[in-house]
């Protein structure tokens, strides 16, 4: 028997393909029992003391969140800013040196505010000492420096 493909214009037209016939019986190659995994639960075996743990990922909306709050900070810190400034002139210190005061502290608040945000955004990847290190240090010495260069 073999198959014969009818000559153009023959009349004779091939589906091309077939709906399969319902089967009451399932099929040989799917598996007919569930895996174990598949019913007892997963353990997880926890990081043995003095190894690093794995970093875990961090999803885009943990970040858009942080991202959002840090904004809503600049934007307070540069009201703050402003109300420093403000407060200095008052008290007879020059406005030059009253707003490199303010902008020293808008920069101390929001490096402090970026480590602080990072750290509960994902602790395990961003609460160490190569990133909230740096960012904490350049805080305080921004705030220190505003307090001082404030008192001219």
């Amino acid at each position: 028997m073999q198959a014969t493909t009818p000559a153009p214009g023959s009349g004779q037209t091939d589906p091309g393909f077939k709906l399969p016939e319902d089967k009451a019986a399932p099929d040989e190659a799917l598996p007919k029992t569930t895996p174990d995994t598949a019913t007892h639960p997963v353990e997880v075996v926890p990081a043995e003391p003095g190894s690093l743990a794995p970093a875990t990922d961090t999803s885009n909306r943990d970040l858009a969140i942080g991202a959002a709050v840090f904004v809503v900070l600049l934007v307070v810190y540069f009201f703050v800013r402003n109300a420093y400034v403000h407060h200095m002139v008052v008290r007879r210190v020059s406005p030059s040196t009253a707003g490199s005061a303010g902008w020293l502290l808008f920069v101390g608040l929001a490096f402090l505010s970026a480590a602080a945000v990072l750290a509960i955004i994902n602790a395990s990847r961003y609460l160490t000492w190569a990133v909230t290190g740096p960012l904490v240090a350049v805080g305080l010495v921004a705030l220190v420096a505003a307090l001082f260069i404030g008192r001219r």
